[in-house]
């Protein structure tokens, strides 16, 4: 009896172990995809040195429409900072930037060529086994984050003082 007991315990753990093998199988292709959107929205970050609301919104979109994050759609987050920490005052997104130019530098949603910016995507994914007819599902955070420097020269703001040795005229 207690062998048989141990065989029905050995094959439930093995059945569990299979079906998060199965559910890890999806976690590659669903983070692989948070990657490479990451990467997607640095590349834009770094031609204007922000990430321009209208952008934002269409990524935003695109995400939610894929069949992976279609069941946390409404937990994806797209941020960009202009400084490492993550209070929101210091938020790299904005609109048109001449609507910008007679704000101060603080305000102003981008910064000058050269200047690192922080742009992380969070989503939620669902774990989730179904045992004996019972649904257990799990929510894992995860984001991903780059750095990228501004490739724009923007006139208003000053720049002389980010060249090393170099004293203005």
């Amino acid at each position: 009896m207690r062998a048989f007991a141990k065989a029905i315990l050995i094959s439930m753990l093995v059945t569990v172990a299979i079906m998060l093998f199965t559910n890890f199988i999806y976690f590659f292709p669903w983070y692989t995809t948070l990657i490479v959107e990451t990467f997607n929205v640095t590349q834009v970050v770094a031609s204007d040195n922000y990430l321009k609301e209208e952008y934002k919104d269409d990524v935003l979109e695109k995400l939610k429409d894929r069949p992976i994050y279609r069941k946390k759609a409404d937990q994806i987050e797209i941020s960009v900072k202009k400084r490492d920490s993550d209070t929101d005052d210091h938020s790299a997104e904005g609109r048109d930037a001449s609507l910008y130019e007679d704000l101060s530098e603080e305000e102003k949603p981008y910064r000058q060529r050269g200047e690192s910016v922080t742009v992380k995507i969070s989503a939620v994914y669902p774990l989730s086994i179904k045992l004996w007819g019972k649904e257990l599902e799990r929510e894992i955070p995860v984001s991903f984050t780059l750095k990228t420097t501004g490739l724009k020269h923007y006139k208003d703001l000053p720049y002389y003082e980010y060249l090393d040795g170099y004293e203005e005229p």
